[in-house]
């Protein structure tokens, strides 16, 4: 996971060497979560099952205790302290550490985990290569070339493999978000002998239908703007001003003069990485502005101008692309 950079004296921002892998460890992250997406309910890892109305939590049953409040065997003390210790305090629990996460770096887990987001990236490449274009609202057509100046051949033939990949992915986590509802070995067992239930047909149909105009049409704006765990880690990470962000070189700003604003180009949720925090808020620290700007600038001896930076080096970066003097994002805290 990255770690504070810190900065050299005089200097807004600290440009330090990623490695070139950056990209591909998180690539790795990214599927291995989704591995752990697809098997979790049928490892009995994490799943509730609607059949037996109870949860599965790493292979064990996971009983609140309402059958045995029913049935007189506990109190209503003992249902209200079951309640807090297996419902509330895990999900309060998870949901804090998720917080502080992104409060301190972050929306790590939208770059580098989140399943959704694995499938924004994947549709958008090869979006791009149909059409020049990540998505149907981009308003102009991207330079032909990686940022290592590989030339890119845009092809409509792309959108063959484009629209039933979307269509795959969607009826994949149709039935992956079903098997969290009902048991998999039925789900599955079902799907495979080609007579699944009336109403698992209805979700399964519903679902991919809906996910595959999601994935067409809106994949990177439901990120942006409907993803409730998204929000409130933006809302988190905004709130800490010396939160992990994706510092820009300002005094070196001429040194862009010879890019085709490949940074702008590589980000997955369309914005501009060379702006203010407030216009970054949906940012999900892919990184992929920065490794782009790295290589843009491999023979730049100066460095890239883009990179990770925390602490009172992010103040003073916010503070130098707002207009403002050095110490006076320090003097609002």
């Amino acid at each position: 996971m990255p770690a504070e950079t810190q900065p050299r004296a005089g200097k807004p921002i600290a440009v330090a060497p990623r490695p070139e892998r950056r990209q591909q460890s998180r690539r790795w992250f990214q599927a291995g979560f989704f591995v752990l997406f697809v098997l979790a309910p049928p490892f009995d890892l994490l799943r509730y099952d609607l059949v037996a109305g109870h949860a599965w939590f790493l292979g064990m049953e996971w009983h609140v205790g309402f059958d045995d409040y029913a049935a007189g065997r506990i109190g209503l003390a003992g249902i209200l302290g079951a309640v807090l210790l297996k419902v509330f305090l895990p999900i309060l629990g998870t949901g804090a550490a998720l917080i502080w996460t992104a409060w301190k770096w972050g929306r790590l887990y939208c770059g580098w985990l989140c399943p959704h987001f694995s499938v924004v990236e994947t549709i958008n490449r090869l979006m791009q290569r149909a059409t020049g274009k990540p998505s149907v609202w981009e308003p102009r057509t991207l330079p032909p070339r990686e940022p290592d100046g590989r030339a890119i051949r845009y092809d409509r033939r792309w959108w063959l493999l484009t629209v039933p990949l979307a269509i795959a992915f969607a009826f994949t986590w149709a039935v992956v978000l079903l098997t969290y509802l009902l048991p998999p070995a039925e789900v599955y067992g079902n799907l495979v002998a080609g007579e699944p239930t009336r109403n698992q047909l209805i979700f399964i149909t519903a679902g991919t239908v809906v996910l595959s105009l999601e994935f067409l049409f809106a994949r990177h704006l439901f990120c942006r703007f409907a993803c409730a765990v998204g929000l409130f880690q933006s809302l988190a990470w905004m709130g800490n001003r010396g939160a992990m962000v994706v510092g820009f070189e300002r005094a070196r700003a001429a040194d862009c003069a010879n890019c085709y604003s490949a940074c702008d180009h590589a980000c997955p949720m369309r914005l501009k990485p060379r702006n203010v925090k407030q216009a970054m808020f949906t940012c999900t620290q892919c990184a992929q502005c920065v490794s782009a700007c790295e290589t843009t600038q491999r023979d730049n001896p100066r460095g890239p101008l883009l990179g990770w930076v925390a602490g009172d080096a992010a103040r003073r970066n916010e503070a130098i692309l707002a207009g403002q003097r050095p110490g006076a994002a320090g003097e609002r805290r």
